[in-house]
């Protein structure tokens, strides 16, 4: 079950693969700066992924504009979400939890998916500035988006 709101939100540090090369994404980093925006997600190159991922790109100057920095978790390695972002034009930074251990500390990890092992369920979690959980949100299936109309308005309130 997902972490709820009002929770501090555990700190991670997870690989980024970008142009420069592997680089650190700290959730810590953002503190006393601006909001994050979370959102774990399954797997890369999935047909509801790829959905979400696209949409949050091309609507990602609204995230900006409520002083909200958007990154995409999820089990596949660095260079697979590399690869994903590259085919798919994606906007946003994508974080490997290839270890799965942000996912089982935001409580998101689903232990068996259609039989591929343990994966990162849909979920969103909207943390302040202060590291604390504001909007908590994990689909009923893999299959179902946030709210991302509630996403909006709880950063609305943060601005």
């Amino acid at each position: 079950m997902a972490i709820p709101v009002g929770s501090k939100a555990p700190d991670f540090s997870l690989k980024s693969k970008q142009a420069a090369g592997l680089v650190d994404v700290r959730l810590s980093n953002n503190f006393g700066r601006k909001n994050t925006l979370l959102l774990f997600y399954p797997l890369a190159f999935t047909s509801v992924c790829t959905q979400e991922m696209c949409d949050i790109s091309s609507g990602l100057n609204a995230y900006s504009s409520l002083n909200a920095d958007v990154v995409g978790i999820s089990v596949d390695s660095p260079f697979a979400q590399e690869a994903w972002v590259q085919k798919e034009k994606i906007g946003i930074t994508l974080a490997s939890d290839l270890n799965k251990e942000t996912a089982k500390a935001y409580g998101t990890l689903l232990p068996d998916l259609i039989g591929l092992g343990a994966v990162s369920a849909r979920a969103a979690f909207v943390i302040d500035k202060n590291g604390v959980i504001q909007y908590s949100e994990q689909t009923p299936s893999p299959k179902e988006l946030p709210n991302f109309h509630r996403i909006k308005e709880t950063l609305g309130k943060l601005k």
